[in-house]
C-alpha cells in the first residue's frame, strides 16, 4: 500500500511544518513518500476521502498549541467518524508534548514528544517496512488497556542535520536559527520542551536556505529563536555580537540590494538585558525593521522574580530608552493574570507601562494562560476586576496599547479547567 503524508498546515503551525517536510526530504530512504500540505478542514476531509477510497495508506500530521486543542478535538473526531481508523493520526508540538495522555485520548494515534524532525523519520520508516513503532524513542500510544507508554526520551538534535525549509516540497517561511533557552520562565513551554542548553544552526545551513528562497524572490528574511540577539551564544545569557553580525553580514551579501533582513521583532523578541548600544547597532546597520519587540510582562520585581524572567524593570525601561533613542519604535509584551499577582502588583504594572509609554513605547498586552508541562500549569486562573479593565480600555483608546488579551481571558479560564480536571468538552 501506498504511504501519503498529509500535514494540516494551519496558520499558526506552518513553520514546524516547515521543518519536518525539510527533515523528511534529507533522508533518501523516504524520497517516495507523498506530502501534501491542506489548509481548510472541508479539503482535508475531501483528501483523505479521496485517498481511502483508492486504498491508499493516508498518515495525517498534526501540530498544535493548547489554544488550539478544542479545534483539533472537533477535527480528531469528525474524521473518526468518517474513516475510522483508516487515517493514522500522528500529533505534535507544544500540546501534544505537554498533554500526551489528552492528546491520545482526543483519537490520536502517535503523540510526538519533544523535537519531531527524527522521531517522524524514524515512524514513517517504520510504517513503511510494517516495523515495531515501540522501538522508536520520543513517542507515546496507547496500549490495549488504554494506558499510556512513553518510548523514552530522544536526545536533542544537531540543528544542522536536517535543512530549515523543504525544497523538494517548495515552502517559505521564517527560518529558525536558536532552538533552547536557558532562563525556563515559570509561564512558557519552550524551555521544558527544547531544553536550556541553546542551539544554534550553522550559518552555512542558514545562508543556504536563504540562497534557495532567494531563487524564488523571497528576499525578506525573519528568523525563529528565543532571543534574536542570542545567536551563537554558548549559554544564551552571556551575547556573542561578532557571531550574529557574521550572520548578518553573510545574509546581507547574498540579498543585496533587494533584500531586507528583520530582526528582534515578528515572530522573535529580544531579552530586556540584551539591548544594548552595540546590539542595537547590528540592528541599525543590517536590519529592515523599524521596531523591536521586547518581553516584560510584568512591571512587579515580585512577579518578574516568582515567574522565575531572570531580569529586573530596570532592564525594561533601559531597555526602551535604548531603543527609541535610536530612532526605533518598541513594542512591550506584559501578561496580565500571572500566579500569585495581587491588586498592588497590577497598580505597579500600570504604572510602570505608563512610564514606558511616555519614553514613546507601545503595550502588547497577553492574559496569562496556563499552559503543559510548564510550572504553571495547573494554577488557576481568575477573571479581570472591572478597574483593570478600566484602565486597560484607556490605554487602548489613546493608541497606547493593543492586543488580544479580552480574547485570551475566555480562553484562559477553559484551558486552566481543562488542564486542571482533564476533561475536554469540544463538541
Amino acid at each position: 500500500m501506498v504511504n501519503y503524508l498529509i500535514f494540516y498546515y494551519q496558520k499558526d503551525n506552518i513553520f514546524s511544518f516547515n521543518a519536518l517536510a525539510g527533515a523528511i526530504e534529507s533522508d533518501s530512504y523516504l524520497n517516495g513518500i507523498n506530502i501534501s500540505f491542506i489548509r481548510k478542514q472541508e479539503d482535508l476531509v475531501k483528501e483523505i476521502k479521496k485517498l481511502v477510497s483508492n486504498n491508499i495508506n493516508v498518515i495525517l500530521g498534526l501540530s498544535f498549541f493548547t489554544t488550539q486543542i478544542w479545534d483539533m478535538a472537533e477535527l480528531i473526531n469528525t474524521l473518526r467518524k468518517k474513516f475510522a481508523r483508516k487515517v493514522l493520526i500522528i500529533a505534535g508540538g507544544p500540546h501534544p508534548t505537554g498533554d500526551p495522555l489528552g492528546t491520545l485520548n482526543m483519537g490520536v494515534d502517535i503523540v510526538v514528544i519533544g523535537e519531531g524532525e527524527q522521531t517522524l523519520i524514524e515512524i514513517l520508516k517504520k510504517i513503511r517496512d510494517k516495523g515495531d513503532l515501540k522501538l522508536i524513542k520520543g513517542i507515546a500510544l496507547l496500549d490495549n488497556e488504554n494506558n499510556i507508554k512513553f518510548t523514552g526520551k530522544r536526545e536533542p538534535i544537531d540543528l544542522n542535520q536536517f535543512p530549515p525549509l523543504p525544497q523538494k516540497n517548495i515552502k517559505f517561511g521564517a527560518i529558525e536559527i536558536t532552538r533552547g533557552c536557558p532562563y525556563m520562565c515559570f509561564f512558557c513551554q519552550t524551555s521544558y520542551i527544547f531544553g536550556t542548553s541553546p542551539r544554534h544552526r550553522n550559518i552555512d545551513s542558514i545562508c543556504k536556505a536563504i540562497e534557495f528562497m532567494k531563487k524564488f524572490n523571497k528576499n525578506d528574511i525573519r528568523f525563529i529563536t528565543p532571543n534574536a540577539f542570542s545567536y551563537g551564544s554558548i549559554d544564551g545569557k552571556s551575547l556573542n555580537l561578532p557571531k550574529l553580525e557574521e550572520l548578518l553580514v553573510k545574509i546581507k551579501t547574498i540579498l543585496n540590494p533587494k533584500g531586507k533582513i528583520f530582526l528582534g521583532s515578528f515572530p522573535s523578541e529580544v531579552r530586556p538585558e540584551h539591548v544594548t548600544k552595540k546590539s542595537l547597532d547590528l540592528v541599525m546597520k543590517y536590519a529592515a525593521n523599524d521596531n523591536l519587540v521586547i518581553g516584560a510582562q510584568s512591571g512587579s520585581q515580585k512577579i518578574l522574580n516568582s515567574c522565575n524572567r531572570g531580569h529586573n524593570t530596570e532592564d525594561v525601561y533601559n531597555a526602551v530608552k535604548l531603543i527609541t533613542n535610536s530612532g526605533l519604535k518598541v513594542n512591550v509584551d506584559f501578561i496580565f493574570g500571572l500566579p500569585n499577582e495581587t491588586d498592588e502588583d497590577v497598580e505597579l504594572t500600570f504604572s510602570f507601562m505608563k512610564k514606558l509609554t511616555e519614553r514613546g513605547a507601545r503595550i502588547h498586552a497577553h492574559t496569562f494562560m496556563p499552559l503543559p508541562k510548564t510550572p504553571f500549569a495547573k494554577l488557576p486562573v481568575k477573571l479581570f476586576t472591572p478597574n483593570f479593565k478600566k484602565q486597560i480600555e484607556l490605554l487602548n483608546r489613546r493608541g497606547f496599547l493593543y492586543g488580544d488579551w479580552k480574547k485570551q481571558e475566555k480562553l484562559a479560564i477553559k484551558i486552566s479547567k481543562y488542564l486542571i480536571e482533564s476533561k475536554l468538552d469540544h463538541v
